[in-house]
């Protein structure tokens, strides 16, 4: 949580009597005398100790180091008022500050609550089930849907869970906002420091392939409804899915060399299957990102629909699907896919020793590095 950090950090030059904002230069606080000015710098203080603690008690990072997207008018908004503390006194940021972490408290509050009320029981993903038909959306559109250690999890427990249900015909996995996937949330790897970097690389290979072997053994169709851009693991698990209907704008990409890193999802067998080793190498190898009607074409992709109708087309077609006899469908996948069931394992179990190897490599260490420089 780089935003909590960051806050964090400002308080404390705060409560040292400074105002420490980078390019600004320090100020002392002018002494201040009167009884009711001591009261209230002594009541204002109290509030900004309590404001920091519940600031540190946030499940979500608040602030980032760069100006959120025109798009995103609630977080440019959060963002300009709190890199404009800068030009205030002590005494009115203090104030900011704390009006500030009540409004983000508030808002998480309420997240919470509207969850708590809808009977949801995922932070990261919304999951519905209806006429035969469960969607999981993956739904954290401010971070365009990347992947954090919850959502990895949650995703695992819904696919089980969509499994085991009787009521669950056909299964669809899309995404909220205007991305269906951005992959891995890089932001998982800010924690990691030189001696527990091994220990952190095992587990998370772990994770990931409990992950993909969550995909290799789902008994019932399961379709990827593509609402937008899809990157990293939400591609190359897709070799997996049973059917891929996206809109016109969306995009695959798969950037593992320019990461230092190694393909996942199957995708090293799945890919060459699918579109032939030529093709696969230049996504997987040479980071190339294709369009929608490239994927269909390359037979990746199961059909391409106008990003104007897409909505509208995409979930009559998944709900006629979600109607067919669900033992006739849980058969006749087991037919076309059992046969290969213990070679994706294999090659699951490979792909994610790789990786292990991968991320704590000296060249997966330098391109990740190099990507938070870029961002910054």
């Amino acid at each position: 949580m780089a935003g909590v950090n960051f806050l964090a950090k400002f308080a404390g030059a705060y409560r040292h009597g400074i105002r420490a904002v980078v390019g600004t230069p320090c100020q002392h606080i002018p002494p201040w005398a009167g009884g009711t000015r001591v009261r209230f710098m002594s009541a204002l203080s109290s509030q900004f100790e309590e404001a920091k603690v519940r600031l540190g008690a946030l499940k979500e990072d608040p602030v980032t180091s760069k100006r959120p997207g025109m798009m995103d008018f609630v977080g440019r908004a959060k963002w300009d008022a709190w890199n404009a503390l800068g030009s205030m006194s002590q005494e009115d940021a203090q104030k900011a500050y704390i009006d500030l972490v009540k409004s983000l408290a508030g808002e998480e509050e309420a997240k919470e609550a509207a969850q708590a009320e809808s009977g949801q029981k995922y932070k990261t993903l919304l999951v519905t089930c209806k006429n035969g038909l469960r969607t999981i959306t993956l739904n954290r559109p401010t971070k365009m849907n990347a992947i954090n250690i919850d959502m990895y999890n949650e995703w695992i427990e819904a696919l089980k869970e969509a499994a085991e249900d009787p009521s669950t015909v056909v299964t669809a996995i899309t995404g909220s906002g205007n991305y269906y996937c951005s992959g891995n949330d890089l932001s998982n790897f800010t924690n990691i420091n030189p001696d527990n970097m091994h220990e952190y690389a095992k587990d998370a290979g772990l994770l990931l392939k409990r992950f993909v072997n969550a995909f290799i053994d789902f008994p019932k169709p399961l379709i990827a409804v593509v609402n937008g851009h899809a990157i990293g693991v939400s591609v190359t698990v897709m070799g997996l899915f049973d059917g891929v209907y996206a809109t016109d704008k969306a995009t695959f990409h798969t950037p593992f060399s320019a990461l230092g890193q190694s393909p996942e999802g199957c995708s090293s067998y799945t890919f060459p299957m699918i579109m032939g080793p030529g093709k696969a190498s230049e996504m997987l190898l040479f980071n190339k990102k294709i369009t929608a009607q490239e994927a269909c074409d390359l037979g990746f992709v199961t059909c391409v629909f106008p990003d104007g109708s897409f909505q509208q087309e995409v979930w009559p077609k998944l709900e006629a699907y979600a109607k067919l006899p669900a033992k006739s469908l849980i058969y006749s996948k087991a037919l076309t896919r059992d046969l290969e069931k213990d070679l994706l394992h294999k090659v699951n179990d490979a792909e994610c020793e790789r990786l292990v190897e991968r991320w704590t490599s000296e060249d997966c260490i330098n391109a990740i590095a190099n990507f938070f420089s870029r961002k910054k």
